[in-house]
């Protein structure tokens, strides 16, 4: 029971952390560029908690596993001048962008304090200088982020498949396996990046795909009419659900698989 309730935590703690970033990655920048942001909320379903700022409201939901940034004019016609509708492209953009920029920069930053840190080993010790560590931790940071790239590319080449995406039941499996503080912080780092790109690619309802959107905007010189907007997030949204869906069926398959396999190996009295 114990061991359950540390897992949830870890569980809970890692998405809850990297989305609450996420969101304050779009809350930020829209209060820079001046965006009215009606509710800033973290997770969904009944509000447990709630206090009026200024102009802001924030909410804390019961399931913690979520949150949004609710601006005036983002799914709805609004005459306000300081509604996200209203605002230029290029600002709408960096709102749009800025969560996932703040998830791939914490994912790569945290990296490289870790290999920096406590990742690296020298076989000869007057060699284990902060400046070395600097710069070994920056070449092993560059070989994350060429493997991040590498993964895109097979991702859009046909390299990969959809058997091999793991969703949220496979990255608990991940994040329940972790047998330390480190191992913990490094899953925090790659799971970090690897949500902060996924939620750039260009599909609707995501935030990629909502840049797509204002880029097409910008080359037509026309906004684009919040109902057909609103049709083709939808759509995406229905996409994406159907896509998790499958990916945890897939997840929940894998687990169960393995567990079998262990029983069978045990049964034998083999060694794993």
């Amino acid at each position: 029971m114990i061991s359950f309730i540390i897992n949830a935590i870890k569980i809970i703690f890692l998405l809850g952390f990297l989305i609450i970033i996420h969101e304050l990655g779009h809350f930020s920048i829209a209060k820079l560029f001046k965006v009215k942001v009606n509710e800033f909320s973290i997770g969904f379903g009944k509000a447990i908690w709630k206090k009026q700022g200024k102009e802001t409201l924030y909410t804390f939901r019961i399931v913690p596993l979520g949150g949004y940034v609710q601006m005036e004019g983002e799914s709805e016609e609004s005459d306000d001048k300081r509604a996200f509708s209203n605002a230029s492209i290029p600002k709408r953009i960096g709102i749009v962008i800025a969560g996932a920029l703040v998830n791939i920069i914490f994912g790569i930053v945290l990296y490289f304090i870790l290999v920096s840190t406590i990742g690296l080993q020298f076989v000869d010790p007057s060699k284990d200088t902060f400046l070395n560590r600097m710069y070994y931790g920056g070449i092993r940071t560059q070989e994350f982020i060429m493997s991040l790239f590498e993964s895109i590319k097979v991702l859009f080449t046909g390299g990969a498949t959809i058997d091999q995406m793991a969703g949220p039941v496979g990255i608990s499996q991940i994040v329940t396996q972790t047998t330390n503080f480190q191992n913990y912080l490094y899953i925090l780092s790659i799971i970090s990046v690897s949500l902060g790109v996924t939620n750039l690619l260009p599909i609707p309802a995501l935030d990629g795909g909502k840049i797509v959107l204002l880029l097409i905007e910008a080359i037509r010189r026309k906004k684009i009419k919040i109902e057909t907007e609103a049709t083709i997030t939808l759509i995406g949204f229905m996409i994406l659900i159907g896509l998790s869906l499958y990916v945890t069926y897939n997840d929940i398959i894998r687990i169960l698989r393995l567990k079998y396999y262990i029983l069978i190996y045990k049964f034998k009295g083999e060694k794993i």
